[in-house]
């Protein structure tokens, strides 16, 4: 054997054993095949990933859904019959069409002297358009003076006393000419749980408010020197129990042009921000855990899904219109009575979005008109 010819190869790391592979049998690794299996590998983990939390949401929402619909069906069991009556005969999808809902805020509650009070303290028609993307809020002042079907001219808010939410309906509908699609009734305690159940709302008040002495938080010692309730300029954090005062002030001693009337416009943020922390995803990661307590202080006619696609169209909401219908101060009975104008039928239109909106008229705090946010 020649001196130059070896049965093994010599490499520099030493003397390797074994048949010495022939050319052409080692196929070379095309450039990037390792970094490109690596991507293939991480876009398979990123997919399946996804997978999962989709799979997780509907799992999640079904299970928020179910624990929804059961507080729901009790909420459905409370409303008297003769209310769902009264309104509008739908065959069309909430999501298909404009949907007028009224909200009845009681003065009942288990406070004492409150069991047998079922005026309405408040009343909140909400229009809600699924193709504009806009909600419309229009305040019924409380002591409107109105024709209530069968027992003569009264203010509004004894509609509910006498003849609960079916008559208070059927006054409305007498009152704006207007069908009413869905109702919701809530008292007193059950505002407070519904707003606590939610963990409050946000609500930026837009003047400094010291409010008459009513429902002194303290004991009687301590009440006779109360001055009110105190609520600072801006935006706010509210509980229930705030929240519900900050609703029901009338008299504001630091602006003495606040009114019934100029308080619907407290109701109605109150009410937007409600509607903003239900429809809110914090509120849908929660639902499984307090989807019954949502429903369980209301009582209405609304179905869960009913109730889930009002909750799609405020989430998409983009736009605001806020209304009052307004008057004339006057007196029945004795009473202090609010005389119906004209102009409440322009607002009327305004509302419903067939006229440009019109502020109330500046200096005038019993005014009617409309004003966008």
């Amino acid at each position: 054997m020649a001196t130059e010819e070896k049965p093994y190869k010599v490499y520099r790391g030493g003397r390797k054993k074994g048949k010495v592979p022939l050319r052409g049998t080692l196929q070379a690794q095309p450039p990037g095949a390792s970094s490109t299996g690596k991507r293939r590998r991480w876009w398979l983990w990123a997919l399946l990933a996804l997978a999962g939390l989709l799979v997780l949401a509907v799992v999640w929402g079904l299970l928020g859904f179910r624990a929804f619909s059961s507080g729901v069906e009790e909420a459905n069991a409370r409303l008297p019959r003769g209310a769902k009556a009264q309104l509008a005969k739908r065959d069309r999808s909430i999501l298909s069409e404009p949907t007028t809902l009224l909200v009845i805020g009681t003065d009942g509650g288990r406070a004492p002297g409150r069991g047998d009070a079922n005026r309405s303290d408040s009343m909140l028609l909400a229009r809600l358009d699924p193709e504009t993307h806009r909600i419309a809020y229009l305040s019924i002042p409380r002591d409107l003076q109105v024709e209530i079907p069968g027992y003569g001219t009264s203010k509004i808010n004894a509609a509910n006393q006498i003849g609960g939410p079916a008559l208070t309906i059927a006054a409305l509908k007498g009152l704006t000419g207007l069908p009413i699609d869905h109702v919701v009734v809530v008292d007193f305690d059950g505002f407070r749980e519904l707003i606590d159940a939610i963990g409050g709302i946000e609500v930026n008040v837009p003047k400094r408010i010291l409010s008459n002495t009513f429902d002194c938080p303290y004991k009687p010692a301590r009440c006779d020197e109360w001055e009110g309730w105190r609520f600072a300029k801006g935006p706010q954090h509210m509980d229930g129990r705030r929240a519900l005062v900050y609703s029901r002030i009338r008299t504001n001693r630091l602006d003495p042009s606040e009114t019934d009337i100029t308080r619907g416009s407290r109701q109605q943020a109150v009410a937007d921000a409600v509607g903003a922390k239900v429809a809110s995803f914090g509120t849908f990661l929660r639902l499984p855990f307090m989807g019954e307590e949502l429903a369980a202080p209301l009582a209405t006619d609304l179905s869960a899904w009913e109730l889930a696609q009002l909750g799609w169209i405020r989430f998409r909401a983009s736009s605001s219109l806020r209304c009052r219908l307004g008057g004339t101060p006057g007196s029945l009975g004795g009473e202090s009575v609010i005389l119906g104008s004209e102009d409440n039928v322009a607002v009327i239109s305004m509302w419903l979005g067939r006229s440009a909106p019109q502020a109330p008229r500046k200096g005038d705090v019993y005014a009617a008109g409309c004003t966008r946010r």
